[in-house]
């Protein structure tokens, strides 16, 4: 039961004392008032009722005259009207100010707990609304990519889909964990309930535990609600615990117990909250390794890896670049109102050609920097792509590949800064090329790293990324410059 409080408005003793028993032994905390004023006493002395029955005729007025206020101020509880007297005129009437259902004198308990259970999958259902309106976390585009770790990946989807098995999505930043979790819950059978996300790294510390379970109105300093958890909010559907390696050891320990149990209490409350919700999770990290090092318990770890799915990195799917890129090129040609069609051959074998250490979201920012950049043409030319891809076509390592009798454009020359080259008489690998030009440009500006991005053509980001490369490589070379 999600209710935590309600309010009981009749004039009946017997009737009051009935409902209060019933709700308390639904683990409610019940207030029973016999008329509107006393109603209206209770609700504005700060009390947060979450259900209400409300008789329709009271000593001192209509049920629908609270309804009325109620509905004028914006707030009202979910509200079941009782009488001894119904007619449809009145349901209808109820029903229109807000009311959520009608039950008619004399009730049994069956019919109680019947309408009750009512409420509770509805203001189950109105949380999940809210927060699905205001979330990304939603099914979104489907997986792209028709390379053999991709359809590796796939074959793993299809066998795991339609079980309720608890399932690690492992990866690289960027490779597109968040879509197998949405594909996972497309294909099962709890695709047309939620699907729900929780960033683990992006949710403070202090409020991660709220975010998962909820809080009564109390529970701590600016806990002015009662709010439902993500847990309880996929209730019936999936939960994705996004960086799952982010949550701390005393949360993984509360956590676990959810896993094994399949019930929690709000922060605040000691109401047991019992759910039926799917668990995938997803990390960045070898979490076999932070086991060792003490940074996750190894019980939830085993708990979680269930049926683990490795989403590949870019540099392992060569073939898929192409798709992707095009796939990209549409929406943000779309987004940004330009009108191209395709890339130039040439940027589509820099591409290939390229490492990708940022995996597909490095592809899909590259791509829409370079429809930005496109103004003129049907076609992304090289030039258009940024410069650790054009020193590809420099250094020769990636050709450009037009078949004969094609009537491709002419590839675009690409320019570099004169005065940072590397050895025209010396053959080196990319890496090694672009070390020596990154080396080069450091000593030519005395370490000025904002210099150095400015004449390399790069972002000041992207050049301390490099940097922190070479510290971990430990290329001494550079050491003069690691803490410019």
């Amino acid at each position: 039961m999600r209710f935590e409080s309600a309010l009981v408005v009749d004039d009946e003793l017997i009737i009051r004392r009935t409902l209060q028993q019933f709700l308390q032994r639904k683990r409610l905390k019940v207030k029973t008032v016999a008329s509107i004023q006393e109603a209206l006493e209770q609700l504005g002395n700060d009390h947060d009722f979450e259900v209400m029955f409300l008789d329709l005729n009271l000593p001192d007025g209509l049920g629908t005259d609270l309804l009325e206020q109620l509905a004028a101020r914006g707030t009202m509880p979910v509200t079941i009207m009782i009488t001894a007297q119904g007619s449809i005129e009145s349901a209808v009437k109820c029903m229109k100010l807000g009311a959520f259902d009608y039950l008619q004198k004399p009730f049994s308990i069956d019919e109680l707990d019947l309408v009750l259970s009512k409420a509770d999958r509805y203001e189950h259902l109105q949380a999940v609304n809210k927060q699905l309106a205001g979330d990304s976390a939603r099914c979104g585009p489907r997986i792209l990519g028709n390379s053999p770790r991709m359809a590796h990946m796939r074959e793993m989807i299809d066998s795991v889909a339609r079980t309720d098995a608890t399932v690690l999505v492992h990866g690289k930043t960027g490779t597109g964990k968040e879509l197998v979790a949405q594909e996972i819950h497309r294909q099962s059978m709890r695709r047309d309930k939620p699907f729900i996300r929780v960033n683990c790294a992006a949710v403070s510390e202090s409020l991660i535990e709220s975010e998962f379970f909820g809080h009564v109105k109390g529970a701590f300093t600016g806990a002015f609600e009662n709010r439902i958890g993500r847990f309880e909010l996929a209730h019936g559907g999936t939960l994705l615990l996004d960086e799952i390696s982010e949550i701390s050891l005393p949360l993984q320990a509360k956590l676990l117990r959810v896993l094994q149990e399949r019930e929690f209490e709000r922060v605040g409350s000691s109401n047991v909250i019992q759910i039926d919700t799917r668990i995938v999770a997803t990390t960045n990290r070898d979490l076999q390794q932070s086991v060792v090092d003490g940074d996750f318990r190894q019980d939830l770890y085993y708990r979680l890896n269930v049926f683990p799915i490795e989403s590949p990195p870019l540099r392992e799917r060569e073939g898929d670049i192409p798709l992707l890129a095009q796939h990209f090129l549409e929406t943000y040609t779309r987004k940004h109102r330009r009108n191209l069609t395709r890339f130039h051959p040439d940027s589509l074998h820099l591409m290939q050609a390229h490492t990708w250490p940022g995996n597909v979201r490095e592809l899909q920012n590259i791509v829409e920097r370079a429809v930005i950049l496109s103004t003129k043409g049907p076609q992304v030319t090289p030039n258009a792509l940024p410069l650790e891809l054009q020193l590809l076509a420099k250094s020769g390592t990636a050709p450009p590949s037009v078949a004969p009798n094609t009537t491709a454009p002419a590839p675009v020359a690409v320019a570099v800064s004169p005065p940072i080259s590397p050895e025209p008489e010396e053959i080196c690998s990319l890496e090694d090329q672009e070390r020596r030009l990154i080396l080069r440009a450091l000593e030519h500006t005395g370490g000025n790293r904002t210099t150095a991005a400015e004449k390399l053509q790069i972002s000041v980001r992207t050049l301390r990324n490099k940097l922190s490369l070479y510290r971990e490589q430990n290329r001494t070379e550079f050491e003069p410059f690691f803490n410019n």
